[in-house]
């Protein structure tokens, strides 16, 4: 288990070696087993792990030590203990990349579907940072060892087009711009049902949800995030569609999408794995499910960037061609 829970509170009096994590059960959680409870509530937790530190004495609820099987109840207090994982550094790895465009200030780069962005807690390598380091031994430093020259991020199985950067200066222009919402950020999706609108704006409120930490839902107390869409193609029971970023939070259009009834195809986290989503049953049902063998992720995919330069101070903007697996399920869709 790793120590970064959302609503969690950190020990200040803690040792080098460990790290503490509190939980306060909110008001009106529903009877849990402990062990399940603190899996869906823990970052890069699994039920194995957590049910070996409870056992471990690591797990304190109220002060006092329980079984996994302990029903969690309202306003509980959950005190966990981490032995702090050890980061290293990211090493340089020789990992062919998609490079659209590179200059002494940046690069652009493809990334495909199923890479990670960046080292972290169970992915140290094999990332695209791995790659980039290989590739360049120029990355600004701005972030931490494990980002050098990322600017923003892709979810692991959302393909698409990154700017980098190279120097600290560009760094700051870029991050300056993301800041600003001044960078054109244009995506393209396969989702579930035909839209009502042919285009139209989605806003709602993103936080981590309160049923799954892991997850991000529509909550009223959450960060303000506004998403655009255009219907390219109306199918029989989907649709291909554009969407433009206003606002850039985690999982913003997958969790917008499944929220108003339109999940993205493919999409095991947000409802888009279904292949009798709407009711659908027969044909339908079976044409769903050979689509849904074509792509074993969310069809979703960062198609343009754009951008001013941190140095020529030229709006600068970057296409890319829509991955293989996404034009498979659009082919199969027209038949």
């Amino acid at each position: 288990m790793s120590a970064r829970a959302g609503s969690t509170t950190p020990d200040s009096e803690e040792s080098s070696e460990r790290d503490t994590l509190r939980i306060v059960v909110p008001p009106k959680q529903s009877k849990e087993r402990l062990d399940i409870y603190l899996t869906h509530q823990v970052e890069n937790a699994t039920r194995n792990k957590v049910q070996r530190a409870i056992q471990a004495g690591l797990v304190l609820v109220n002060n006092k030590k329980v079984k996994p099987s302990h029903q969690v109840s309202p306003l509980e207090v959950i005190d966990i203990t981490f032995d702090r994982p050890k980061y290293p550094e990211a090493s340089p790895e020789n990992i062919p990349i998609e490079i659209l465009y590179e200059d002494e200030e940046l690069l652009i780069v493809n990334k495909p579907a199923g890479m990670v962005t960046h080292p972290a807690y169970g992915n140290y390598s094999g990332t695209l940072v791995n790659a980039l380091l290989y590739h360049s031994g120029r990355l600004s430093k701005v972030n931490t060892e494990l980002r050098p020259g990322i600017v923003h991020r892709l979810d692991k199985d959302t393909s698409g087009l990154m700017v980098v950067a190279k120097t600290d200066s560009a760094h700051h222009h870029l991050a300056k711009q993301f800041s600003r919402r001044t960078i054109e950020r244009e995506y393209v999706a396969i989702v579930w049902g035909r839209l009502k609108q042919p285009r139209g704006t989605i806003e709602a409120s993103l936080g981590r949800s309160k049923k799954d930490r892991k997850k991000v839902a529509v909550v009223s107390d959450g960060k303000h995030a506004v998403t655009e869409y255009e219907v390219l193609e109306q199918f029989d029971f989907l649709s291909f569609v554009r969407l433009k970023l206003r606002t850039g939070r985690t999982h913003q259009i997958r969790v917008h999408l499944a929220h108003v009834g339109h999940p993205v195809f493919g999409d095991p986290t947000y409802g888009g794995r279904n292949d009798q989503w709407g009711g659908m049953e027969g044909k339908k049902s079976q044409k769903a499910a050979k689509l849904l063998n074509l792509i074993s992720r969310q069809a979703l995919h960062a198609k343009t960037i754009g951008f001013v330069h941190p140095v020529t101070k030229k709006q600068t903007k970057f296409d890319s061609e829509i991955p293989d697996d996404m034009k498979s399920v659009l082919a199969g869709v027209r038949q």
